[in-house]
């Protein structure tokens, strides 16, 4: 019988080598993250691995899982240890070898497999792993999967069953290259930067983005895992800044930036200005609604308006529904009311058909951006941008909040906009016109400007977010109302930054 893990063991001890050690907070709330050999080691990735086995027999899906890993020095062994335990489990395990995430997700469609279990730390700093699971594609864990893998696997409730077996998948990467790729090629010759931040991405990304006829400018595609630069993170300025740089260097006509792990797309303009995911959400929304009128978008509770309020959107006759946000909630979503796509601020975007099958892949949104400036082919990426209706946004706002009372004071922050809305109270001035509180609280006024309030998923901190499309005053009016509710609650501390 498998040991139970423990929370921590000291490295380099007879203990450490011998018995499983997991930490509790590596269990988020759509996937796991530890830092390697501090939070977890070997033996307890087998046991994460015996566990996630164990709950797919519990879940009454056929125990067959698609598995690959990421570009680090130890994602291989990890990932070896984490068949370990399927196979213990009585799981067959399918192999896809060095892979970005969207090519697992690929994999359970192509090799017809129900399951997987990616070993990847995306973005992270070096020392980070983690694993990105799912039972039911397109979709990945919840929450409710979530919890009950924490206590199968801290509680060493295993089920160790006979049968296991792996077959290694060869060449995988071209069949996934060739789905990508058996399309018309764009009639507009782009040139395109392509960032890999030496990241998984790199050995993919440039290929695809060729073989759609793009001129392809490779900056920092070199597979290289101590990532000398900065770390593969399209929201990172350090990486905006380095395609900024190669944009203008090579007059480019767009910057396209991958995550570690491939399943995000960062964009930058012709001008070398970055475009924040939403927005370009919303100029996607755009282009896919004119082919496709009265389409839904899912958007989740951190962008912008301009999905309720843009008038070429209202034209087109666009559903907006605004969801939590995480990654896994949005698939979900999306997957749920039948929406085209799904957009995620932090970029992760999920097309349906006839774009995609529902999972975020950052080369699947590089193609739509490419195919839009092909449907535009007097327009620069920057002219399509400031088409846009402007807006004055604030950047995440992060007030340190504990972990085990921010969900309380975020109750209390919801409760008190409600009781606004009730007793017809202004707020910054005007009154409401709308609550949504999927996901913490997000109070919209007459004039569209609004703030929203959440907690973190995956940090003791508050996310507070404020826009107006009227004016920076506005904006900041908003701000000012958001920050005197929360400080009427002493729990909630000082910001990562303002406004």
């Amino acid at each position: 019988m498998f040991p139970k893990p423990k929370p921590a063991l000291t490295p380099n001890t007879y203990a450490y080598e011998s018995e499983p050690m997991v930490k509790a907070t590596g269990f988020r709330e759509y996937d796991a993250r530890w830092l390697f050999e501090k939070e977890i080691n070997l033996m307890g990735i087998q046991a994460l691995g015996l566990g996630l086995g164990t709950l797919m027999h519990e879940l009454g899906v056929k125990p067959e899982i698609v598995t690959g890993h990421d570009f680090r020095s130890y994602s291989a062994s990890i990932k070896m240890a984490l068949v370990n335990g399927l196979m213990a489990a009585g799981c067959t395990v399918h192999d896809i070898g060095l892979a970005v995430t969207p090519m697992a997700y690929f994999a359970q469609f192509e090799l017809d497999v129900p399951c997987v279990a990616m070993v990847t730390a995306s973005h992270n700093d070096n020392g980070w792993t983690g694993v990105k699971m799912g039972a039911n594609r397109p979709l990945t864990f919840g929450p409710d999967e979530m919890t009950r893998l924490k206590e199968i696997v801290l509680g060493a409730k295993f089920i160790e069953k006979a049968g296991g077996a792996y077959a290694f998948v060869p060449d995988f990467p071209a069949r996934y290259i060739a789905d990508l790729t058996k399309r018309p090629k764009l009639k507009r010759k782009l040139k395109v930067v392509c960032a890999c931040g030496n990241g998984t991405a790199g050995a993919f990304s440039p290929q695809v983005l060729e073989a759609l006829g793009c001129e392809v400018i490779r900056l920092d595609c070199e597979l290289d895992h101590s990532f000398p630069k900065y770390n593969p993170n399209p929201e990172d300025m350090e990486m905006l800044h380095a395609i900024r740089d190669a944009v203008l260097a090579h007059k480019a006509d767009v910057g396209l930036g991958f995550d570690g792990d491939g399943d995000r797309c960062g964009v930058v303009d012709n001008t070398g200005e970055e475009i924040f995911a939403d927005k370009v959400g919303v100029m996607l929304a755009r282009d896919m609604s004119t082919l496709h009128p009265g389409a839904t978008f899912v958007v989740d509770v951190k962008s912008t308006g301009l999905f309720m309020t843009d008038p070429v959107l209202i034209k087109n006759g666009v559903k907006a529904d605004y969801w939590k946000t995480g990654h896994s909630y949005m698939k979900r979503r999306t997957h749920e009311v039948g929406a085209l796509a799904g957009f995620e601020k932090s970029g992760h975007y999920f097309f349906n058909k006839p774009y995609g099958r529902g999972y975020d892949d950052g080369l699947i949104s590089a193609m739509a951006i490419c195919d839009m400036m092909d449907r535009n082919p007097d327009k620069s990426m920057a002219d399509l941008k400031n088409a846009l209706p402007k807006t004055w946004g604030s950047p995440t706002m992060s007030p340190h909040c504990a972990d085990e009372t921010k969900y309380g004071v975020v109750d209390q922050v919801v409760k008190h906009f409600q009781d606004a809305q009730t007793k017809g109270d202004k707020v910054a001035g005007q009154g409401i016109r709308d609550l949504v509180t999927v996901n913490g609280v997000r109070v919209t006024v007459e004039d569209g400007t609004w703030g929203l309030v959440r907690a973190s998923s995956n940090k003791p901190e508050l996310v507070v977010v404020v826009e107006s499309p009227v004016s920076e005053a506005r904006m900041r009016e908003m701000f000012k109302a958001i920050d005197g509710v929360l400080r009427t609650h002493s729990e909630v501390g000082a910001y990562n930054q303002t406004i």
